[in-house]
């Protein structure tokens, strides 16, 4: 052997040696047993190192003249695998790349036979591999990195697998073939599995031949003088070899530049880190035309990959959507999009949208001759999964729990459930965001981190292999249980800081941790409890029918007779306000409210006393029940007093404030509710967690409707605006619908049917959008009345006819009988006497308790107009004597003007013109403003009437 080894250099890798003339193979020394034909192909192969060689050059190199198939040649591969032991894990020697060849992978090494230890070979560097031949949203990145390049000589391109860093480097380094001299080398480390052939490859990559076992001295003396651009590829399983060899090469070899693409970092000096971003997708909007969402790359690329494989394709109007949702379900990774793509030919856009919900998208496979770890989303996640150490795969496996962004908090709560210790889970969650398989997510307060969606899909099927799937989902429901609870918690009290709303990105976590624990797989107790916290969080977020839904199903629990007093109250209440204001006021709604405050009086928590009391308060004014809610907001009066805190005070007198303006109180309602137009931030957002809306913007509306009625149109419609400016600062859907309702009859009063119009419009499109049930048909009846307003009688009373059914059917009250009033008026104009006078009389019957209502004066002023065009004269007049003298009492100088309006009509065809300016003159003297509204103008204009 010895003489072996004297005629024939060995050339080695890993635990073999080869002596080619010798045709012989070693393993540790001892001699291999290998058939002629795999020992031709390993030689040739060998010889061609870091090559692909085509299997038909393979075969005329082995086979010589004899003909054979593929098929030869592939058994004859396997058996020389089979030598190697290059089969399943360990190192690969022999690589096979699909649609070209195969390829030795593994760099020589050859004994020295001399002082030189490394010199150039015969063969010359490795080229380039070619660029795509369009590479799409892009340019910026290719841009931006050659600079970083020419200033920093080491810069890493880092994103998650598949989001085209590959693509990114090779377009760099083609770019810079001329600045350096042509002097650029492309090292491919992805087959590479044995970490101490890393400096081989690189110097197999720059066409040198190894003499030594240790390359790197001779390595670095050939890259000292040389002005030369690396290119490393896929470095992030072998960075503990390759960061310290890179950082030694930059720091002693002046002339030379190293571009490198990992999945994290190489955390080295002078290394310049640029993250790689998935591509722009289209927003999740409606209106987007194709020209909008083809000017995002993410579409660009789905298009374009789609009209490779089909000529003929056009993007439609109705497809372009369809195109916007699937790439922003992958997340712009261009590895995904590609494949998606690949797909729309079998199935078409529609199909391969749907089918990105099936797990089996993940083993869509792409191009032949992609690397493996390309070919489909679930080899490019493997590869970076089977790095991983067991706590960062176990931490990953965690995290596909949740559902969208999650805080660093949440994520070491569902890790220790996986047995990972806080220091080790902060670590795992850091380790996981350098190596790109977690992204940050932006966020307001604080860092928010997410998986993507392939991501998520991959390890959520590992979850579910380990066995891990229940055990981690009852710790993420257990999370938002306890994170929910201790918001609330703060929140208690009449001057919560922020609320819920500030929260509103863990909303899919809280649904996914509901859905788990009401599942078949759950745990129903930690249900109602969640439930219990989240009616606060759904309430705030305006999600009503989902409010409804979780606590309906908490409270139908099996052990709901077990349940914890707190969690029904809390869920009793938020079922209360979710039915009211989705489906109406039944009885349901009282029902509700009644157990919780019984149940909050029980517990003694004068808190969640008052407000109940509010949502009693609610409940009563919208039945209709005015007296009622004036004596609930007198119950308040006593809670607040025993809370001693400035706020609770002033939400009761804001209570009571609404029920005298409902009542007919019209200088009380002012007086109580003129604290509202102060901007106190300790007022601010009172309790909308559990009512769903602001008590101080319905303290404005009062006010501006307490302001016309008592003779100031000019300040009604400046509080009528501001109202409205404020409930939009507090981007809450039941408080600007508040807002417009009861804002809207300040401008139908004054006259002004143009701003009315806007008012009712937006009304009707807010109610509608937000699934707000009674206030659309509130927007409809005010559509009708302004029609009316306006001459359209016919559609007026349409409108109208609509808008009452629905009240009706929901036991919506408060505006009924306004509405009835516009109806009367109406059918009146229509010559519809008879009719006119049955629904007037039926409205004003509709008033209980000693016929005490804002708008009884109004009433009874139509009720004489109708009676006063059927020809009772004296009948009218004494139901308008009725409506002044209510006026009077209740402070109305608005209902008593149009009341003496219609009484001097009549008096002045009796020919009293005299008495008529008697009973008017007075009362548009008191007008110091708005004197162009609509009843002024009228009423100056009876005053001018010839005799």
């Amino acid at each position: 052997m010895a003489d072996t080894n004297d005629q024939d250099s060995a050339i080695s890798f890993g635990p073999f040696r080869l002596f080619a003339k010798s045709r012989l193979l070693q393993k540790d020394g001892v001699p291999l047993p290998l058939g002629g034909r795999a020992l031709d192909i390993l030689i040739f192969l060998a010889e061609r190192a870091g090559e692909v060689v085509d299997k038909r050059e393979l075969i005329k190199r082995v086979w010589a003249d004899v003909t054979v198939d593929e098929g030869s040649l592939r058994f004859h591969i396997t058996t020389l695998r089979k030598a190697l032991g290059d089969v399943g894990e360990g190192s690969r020697y022999v690589v096979n790349v699909p649609g070209r060849g195969y390829c030795f992978a593994a760099p020589l090494l050859r004994p020295a036979s001399s002082e030189s230890r490394i010199s150039p070979a015969v063969s010359s560097p490795r080229a380039l591999p070619p660029p795509l031949a369009k590479m799409i949203g892009r340019d910026d990145a290719v841009e931006r990195i050659s600079a970083e390049l020419a200033l920093h000589r080491f810069v890493t391109i880092v994103g998650p697998g598949g989001i085209g860093k590959t693509s990114v480097a090779l377009a760099v380094a083609h770019g810079e073939l001329a600045a350096f001299d042509g002097q650029v080398s492309f090292v491919d480390f992805g087959a590479l599995t044995d970490t101490r052939l890393v400096p081989g490859a690189i110097a197999a990559t720059l066409g040198l031949t190894v003499n030594s076992e240790d390359p790197i001295p001779g390595l670095l003396t050939f890259l000292r003088s040389r002005r030369t651009l690396l290119v490393f590829d896929s470095c992030e399983h072998i960075l503990d070899e390759l960061a310290p060899l890179a950082e030694r090469i930059v720091q002693e070899a002046p002339g030379l530049h190293i571009l490198a693409t990992s999945r994290e970092s190489f955390r080295t000096e002078a290394e310049r880190v640029h993250r790689l971003f998935p591509l722009d997708c289209p927003p999740q909007r409606d209106g987007l035309g194709i020209a909008d969402i083809l000017a995002y790359p993410a579409s660009q690329l789905f298009v374009e990959r789609i009209a490779e494989s089909l000529s003929e394709f056009e993007l439609s109007e109705e497809d372009a959507p369809l195109v916007a949702e699937i790439c922003r379900r992958l997340d712009g990774i261009a590895l995904a999009i590609e494949l998606a793509a690949g797909r729309v030919n079998a199935y078409g856009i529609a199909g391969t949208a749907s089918l990105l919900d099936n797990r089996f998208s993940l083993l869509w496979r792409g191009r032949r001759t992609a690397i493996p770890r390309h070919q489909t989303l679930s080899a490019a996640l493997a590869w970076s999964y089977d790095l991983l150490p067991a706590a960062e795969s176990a931490a990953l496996r965690g995290l596909s729990v949740f559902v969208g962004p999650f805080t660093l908090e949440a994520a070491i709560a569902v890790a220790s459930c996986q047995g990972i210790r806080e220091p080790e889970a902060i670590e795992a969650i850091s380790n996981l965001l350098s190596k790109s398989l977690i992204a940050t997510s932006p966020a307001e307060r604080r860092l928010r981190y997410r998986l993507l969606d392939t991501t998520r899909a991959f390890v959520g099927d590992k979850l579910v292999e380990n066995g891990e799937a229940d055990r981690v989902a009852r710790a993420h429901a257990e999370y938002f249980r306890d994170f929910l609870r201790d918001i609330a918690v703060k929140s208690t009290g009449m001057q919560s800081a922020g609320g819920f709303l500030p929260y509103a990105d863990h909303l899919p976590n809280v649904r996914a941790a509901l859905n788990w624990s009401f599942s078949d797989r759950g745990d129903r107790t930690i249900g109602v409890e969640l439930a219990a916290s989240a009616t606060q969080f759904f309430l705030e977020l305006t999600l009503l029918t989902e409010c409804h839904r979780w606590t309906q199903q908490a409270l139908a629990s099996p052990d709901a007779d077990a349940m914890d007093a707190r969690h029904e109250m809390t869920l009793q209440a938020a079922l209360g306000v979710s039915v009211m204001f989705t489906q109406g006021n039944t009885e349901a709604v009282r029902s509700a409210f009644t157990r919780s405050l019984e149940l909050a009086r029980e517990l003694e928590d004068l808190h969640w006393q008052l407000w109940l009391l509010r949502g009693l308060h609610i409940y009563l004014t919208r039945i209709g029940d005015f007296h009622g809610a004036l004596g609930t907001g007198e119950q308040g009066e006593s809670v607040a007093r025993k809370l001693n805190d400035p706020a609770s005070t002033l939400n009761v007198e804001w209570m009571l404030g609404v029920a005298h303006h409902l009542i007919g109180n019209q200088d009380k309602a002012v007086q109580f509710c003129q604290s509202a137009m102060v901007h106190n931030p300790a007022s601010q957002r009172l309790n909308i967690g559990h009512l769903g809306y602001d008590d101080r913007i319905v303290a404005l509306v009062a006010l501006a409707r307490g302001l016309w009625l008592t003779g100031r149109p000019d300040r009604a419609i400046e509080a009528a605006r501001y109202t409205v400016r404020e409930a939009e600062l507090l981007e809450q859907p039941l408080t600007l619908g508040i807002s417009l309702i009861w804002t809207i009859y300040v401008f139908l009063w004054v006259g002004d049917w143009a701003d009315a119009e806007i008012l009712i419009d937006r009304l009707i499109d807010h109610s509608a959008r937000h699934f707000l049930g009674p206030y659309h048909a509130v927007g409809i009846g005010q559509k009708g009345e302004l029609l009316l307003r306006r001459g359209d009688v016919a559609g007026g009373i349409e409108h109208l006819r609509r808008s009452q059914a629905t009240l009706y059917a929901t036991r919506h009250r408060i505006m009924t009988t306004v509405f009835a009033t516009a109806l009367a008026e109406g059918l009146a104009a229509q010559n519809q006497p008879d009719e006119a006078l049955q629904t007037i009389n039926e409205a004003i019957a509709e008033v209980p308790d000693h016929g005490e209502s804002f708008d009884m004066p109004e009433m009874l002023r139509v009720k004489g107009d109708i009676l006063a065009r059927s020809g009772n004269a004296a009948e009218a007049e004494r139901h308008l004597l009725k409506s002044l003298d209510l006026s009077r009492r209740q402070g109305a100088l608005g209902w008593e003007l149009r009341g003496a309006i219609s009484l001097g009509r009549i008096w002045q065809q009796a020919g009293r013109a005299g008495d008529a300016r008697a009973l008017l003159g007075p009362l548009v003297a008191r007008y110091q403003e708005g004197l162009l509204s609509r009843d002024l103008v009228a009423a100056r204009g009876l005053l001018g009437a010839p005799n």
